[in-house]
């Protein structure tokens, strides 16, 4: 038997938010996206543009531009890596899970949220909050405009409720 230390959760969590930190997914703008949708955090400043291309009603390609936080980008970066081949009700199903995460609801034993359970910790802090779900909230009402026959949302986005969709957080 050796002695091995004990794995060290919260720097494994700081090293999947920083990988897609430094290296996000979905960076390259889609030439020809089916919805898109931009979103502001107006309490850091984070910037977010979402675009989904579909086959079906299943997601075929993402993109995630923009600039922000390290929060910020690593989740848009988990929600680039996580939508392609689900389908929308299933796109649905994460952002729900992920907003129950966030707000300590939990997430339904059914939905499987990849890397974004790094981010869980972050709901210890209120502010960052908003970071880690501008791009879910930008790709929500991207959703919602494509329901109603549209390519982009009408507003932009935002964290705040009184903006953009009225997306509370």
């Amino acid at each position: 038997m050796t002695d091995r230390p004990e794995p060290n959760f919260d720097q494994l969590y700081r090293d999947v938010i920083l990988d897609h930190y430094r290296r996000p997914r979905g960076k390259t703008p889609l030439v020809s996206p089916d919805i898109s949708g931009e979103g502001l955090n107006p309490v850091c400043g984070d910037e977010v543009k979402v675009a989904l291309e579909f086959d079906g009603d299943h997601v075929k390609d993402v993109s995630v531009t923009g600039r922000g936080c390290a929060i910020s980008t690593a989740s848009g970066s988990m929600l680039a890596e996580l939508l392609p081949g689900r389908s929308v009700s299933e796109v649905e199903e994460l952002v729900e899970g992920f907003k129950g995460m966030m707000h300590d609801e939990g997430v339904p034993k059914d939905v499987e949220i990849g890397d974004l359970d790094a981010l869980e910790g972050v709901k210890q802090f209120p502010v960052r909050i908003k970071c880690a779900l501008l791009s879910w909230v930008t790709l929500t009402d991207a959703l919602r405009a494509w329901k109603n026959g549209r390519e982009h949302a009408e507003k932009g986005s935002t964290t705040e409720q009184e903006g953009g969709g009225g997306f509370s957080v």
